[in-house]
């Protein structure tokens, strides 16, 4: 709980600090808050302590506002010289993304179906307005409606499922309505199953999974380059931590009816994902459609569930999470330069700026899954945990998309080392700097050594 009061405290502080016109003081008092708010999560680690009956603060709470904090820290960081063309609503930008990461945090550590979304609610009115936050933008303007419009799409179906749950078990406690399908197995109330189908199809809007991922390219395009970086990682890492509290735990021993539609929806992630991507010249439109194909091997936990489902999510999306800072990283800083965000323009990094032309190569070889990177530990652990019930055409039909995935990121490695491209300096800030080398040393570093946060939770 502290973890939470720590952020929401830190959003009004800043926004007043902003008020005030201190713009020096946004970032220190952010960075305090945040990493205030990770030593509470340190502090409390090996405790599970319920609030109220509606928040439960354990192990698999605690790691995941870890990552979150962590993450959303990164992003602070790239904001040195990003504000150039928004001096008027910085404090905006900061305040809005505490509270985005304040609904997140409830989000991954809900007992309740009620905070699930209220946490929800906050992540995504926050994101709403952080999406169209340039007001003389059109592809920002045009982001934001569409978000608005399919999150509250999704919202309905989400609210409709929590009441059906709610009409079958009555109460919104998860530990309950498990229990509650525990003691009555066979006799079900035909309530519960349209209410999970619902359920279901309201967190995969969330998450961006196929079928639901039409709003994904599009938003992650208009929106600024830093939200979608946002939006790509920690918004994505909160959703699939949910999305686990609740499908491993209420709904598991319903496992049998849902697993085969998650499967269904899982394919069809990996398919319009990857293959998408293929024809991208736009880089932000290329990650949006890689975010995709993403979630489709995070909801691999979910299709056979294992004592390791919530550490191998872990792993995946802490390896996600810092390869796509670095790669909207490196996005933000030659944008600046040229003023594109295609492919193209990453022709010749390699001789303009080596260190970002490494960092960018060391996130495409993670995010393809290549050895001695994160990305191939999560990739392995997924697969691994769906070969535990043997479900062979599921990992053939991932390797294979898993290869399609090479030739994506790999034009990228190519434009950056092997094509030539304008002879434009590329300076990198020292806070870019510090993001870059973290960011690749963790990324690495889980390659070689998983077992860092593998057996955490």
């Amino acid at each position: 709980m502290n973890i939470i009061i720590t952020i929401a405290v830190s959003a009004l502080v800043v926004l007043y600090a902003g008020l005030f016109k201190a713009k020096k003081a946004l970032l220190p008092l952010t960075i305090l808050g945040l990493l205030v708010a990770l030593g509470f999560a340190a502090s409390a680690w090996g405790t599970n302590a319920t609030y109220f009956g509606m928040m439960q603060m354990d192990n698999f709470a605690l790691a995941f506002s870890s990552i979150t904090i962590i993450g959303t820290l990164f992003i602070f960081l790239l904001t040195q010289n990003y504000f150039a063309k928004d001096s008027e609503n910085v404090a905006e930008y900061f305040t809005l993304i505490l509270f985005a990461l304040t609904g997140m945090i409830i989000m991954v550590s809900y007992q309740n179906m009620a905070m699930l979304f209220v946490g929800l609610e906050i992540m995504s009115v926050s994101l709403y307005i952080l999406a169209g936050i340039r007001k003389l933008n059109f592809a920002s303007n045009e982001a934001s409606l569409k978000y608005f419009l399919m999150g509250a799409f999704s919202t309905g179906f989400l609210l409709f499922g929590i009441a059906l749950i709610y009409g079958a078990t009555g109460s919104f406690d998860i530990t309950v309505i498990q229990q509650n399908l525990v003691n009555n197995v066979k006799s079900v109330s035909p309530l519960f199953y349209p209410g999970i189908i619902l359920m279901m199809i309201g967190l995969c809007f969330k998450v961006g999974a196929a079928p639901f991922h039409f709003w994904t390219p599009d938003v992650y395009e208009g929106s600024p380059s830093l939200i979608t970086a946002f939006m790509s990682t920690v918004v994505k890492t909160a959703g699939f931590a949910a999305f686990l509290r609740l499908f491993a735990g209420a709904f598991e021993p319903l496992h049998d009816f849902w697993m085969p539609a998650l499967m269904v929806i899982v394919i069809i992630t990996l398919c319009v994902g990857n293959i998408t991507a293929l024809y991208q010249k736009n880089f932000k439109r290329m990650l949006a459609y890689s975010s995709i194909s993403h979630a489709g091997y995070l909801l691999f936990s979910l299709v056979v569930l294992t004592a390791n489902s919530a550490s191998n999510v872990l792993v995946y999306a802490a390896a996600y999470t810092f390869a796509s800072i670095i790669a909207f990283a490196i996005l933000i800083l030659v944008k600046q330069k040229t003023g594109s965000d295609s492919i193209e323009s990453f022709n010749g990094l390699g001789k303009r700026n080596p260190l970002a032309a490494f960092s960018l190569t060391v996130a495409m070889l993670s995010l393809a899954g290549i050895p001695l990177t994160a990305g191939f530990i999560g990739k392995y652990l997924m697969f691994l945990n769906v070969m535990e019930n043997y479900q062979t055409a599921l990992v053939v039909i991932a390797i294979l998309n898993a290869l399609v995935g090479f030739y994506y990121y790999f034009k990228v490695i190519i434009a950056v080392w092997f094509k030539d491209g304008e002879e434009v300096e590329l300076n990198t800030p020292m806070q870019y700097k510090l993001v870059l080398v973290l960011s690749v040393i963790v990324t690495l570093l889980l390659g070689v050594y998983p077992s860092i946060i593998l057996n955490l939770i």
